[in-house]
Order: C-alpha cells, then sequence, then structure tokens
C-alpha cells in the first residue's frame, strides 16, 4: 500500500513492543505454492508482533495473504522460510506431532461454519479439546462448563447442534475454543453464517472475553467486523502493507 505514513514490513517488526510481551512472533515469513511451473508467493516476508491482551483484525482481499497467514499462525501449516515463535517456543522448528500439540494447548479456534459434532451435546463438543490432551473425565466435564458458563449457555449443556440456534452454535464453539485456556482465540470469519443480530451479539462476547484478558486475533474481510478490533494488519500480495491501532497511532 502506498499510503502516506505507512510504514515497511521492518520497520513495523522494529517498532514493535518488548518480545517479553509476545504472544506472536513472526520473522521474515515467506509461504510459496508451487502450481504447475509457477511459483506462487502467498507470503514474502512477513514480519510481525502481537502481544498478550492485544485484539487484532487481519484484514485483505482474496489473495492477500491472509488465510495463509492464518494458517501458520494457527499451527494448520509451516512457512516455507522463515520463524514463527508461538508464547517463546520457535514451533517453525517442531516436528508434526509436536506442532500439532502446540496446537491444541495454545490455541483456541473460531470458524465460521462452527465445526461442532452433530450427535454431541454442547458440553461434548466443548470437551473434544480436552479429549486430546487426555485429561481426565471429571476434569474435562468441570473446565467444560465453566466454559459454557463464560458464554452464557450454562442451561444448554445437553442441547445437540440442531437444537441451538445459529447464534448459540458459535457460543458453543468459542466455549471449545476456550476450554484450554488457549494463547490465543483464533477466529476466522466468526459471524459469515450469522445475521447480522446474531453477529452483533457474537461480537460483543468477544469483547468482553477481550477485557477478560483474552488475545484474540480475526481474520476478516468485513470492515464492520474488523472494526471492533483495536488494533488492524493489513496484507496485500504476500505482505503487510500497514499495521496501524484503531485510535491512528501506527503499532
Amino acid at each position: 500500500m502506498a499510503e502516506e505514513g505507512s510504514k515497511s514490513n521492518s520497520e513495523i517488526a522494529s517498532a514493535s513492543p518488548s518480545e517479553v510481551d509476545a504472544v506472536i512472533r513472526i520473522q521474515e515469513v515467506r509461504k510459496n505454492y508451487k502450481m504447475g511451473d509457477e511459483i506462487i508467493r502467498a507470503l514474502d516476508g512477513v514480519n510481525c508482533q502481537i502481544n498478550r491482551n492485544e485484539y487484532v483484525a487481519i484484514m485483505g482481499p482474496s489473495g492477500s495473504g491472509k488465510s495463509t497467514l492464518m494458517n501458520i499462525i494457527g499451527c494448520l501449516d509451516r512457512p516455507s522460510t522463515g520463524d514463527y515463535w508461538l508464547s517463546g517456543e520457535n514451533v517453525s522448528e517442531l516436528s508434526d506431532r509436536a506442532l500439532a500439540q502446540a496446537r491444541n494447548r495454545k490455541i483456541g479456534f473460531v470458524f465460521q461454519t462452527f465445526n461442532l459434532l452433530p450427535r454431541a451435546s454442547a458440553l461434548q463438543n466443548i470437551e473434544v479439546p480436552l479429549l486430546y490432551g487426555g485429561v481426565s473425565r471429571r476434569a474435562r466435564r468441570k473446565r467444560a462448563h465453566e466454559a459454557l458458563r463464560r458464554v452464557g449457555l450454562e442451561d444448554r449443556t445437553t442441547h445437540r447442534p440442531n437444537e441451538l440456534s445459529g447464534g448459540q452454535r458459535q457460543r458453543v464453539a468459542v466455549a471449545r475454543a476456550l476450554v484450554n485456556e488457549p494463547a490465543i482465540l483464533l477466529a476466522d470469519e466468526p459471524t459469515g453464517n450469522l445475521d447480522t443480530r446474531t453477529g452483533e451479539d457474537i461480537m460483543n462476547l468477544f469483547e468482553e472475553l477481550h477485557s477478560m484478558g483474552q488475545t484474540i486475533i480475526l481474520v476478516t474481510h468485513e470492515p464492520d467486523i474488523a472494526k471492533r478490533a483495536l488494533r488492524h494488519i493489513q496484507l496485500r500480495d504476500g505482505i503487510i502493507t500497514d499495521d496501524y491501532l484503531v485510535n491512528g497511532s501506527r503499532s
């Protein structure tokens, strides 16, 4: 982006706050894909730092690289080159098994399509990450009940997804994302399948979670959703073109 006052990738990285507070540090990350004889540079030297309790929106048009960046932040994919530190651990160097463990332990995902198990109750859906983590049944139930309480669905423990409204299903998905007390909550177009009013309710929930100390990264192409975040990172053609706080100051 050629706007006056925009900072380069390297300037954005050097202006970042202390590494002590960093939940995410990304340095010179590139991601290339081969399509026939052509090399597609989905990410082309990205530098970024996100600190504890930030509320960040990652934005960009289709093909900008935001989905690729989300997949790397979420430990669903690896960079071709560069380094990614998650809570101080260089996860770009982990084995597949260790990467999956880090993903389950440190990242809570909220997707546009909810991704709930249709035959499982709300409580059972929330327990899934804990099951993968080897948590005992008694501890799973206790933590799942607490997660449901946090999203205001204490009275829906036995309901299956088809017995819940769209907003309630997304709240269950948020509770599932929170049950492991993750370092970051990563939300990919979380209101995309919801009507406007229900979407507002979910965004209000995110604001409440942020006020309680949760770090939130929101991936969206919708300006009305992104404006609820306190920091915006703009991507275009695989690079960060702008990184700013909503009050107008640069990150």
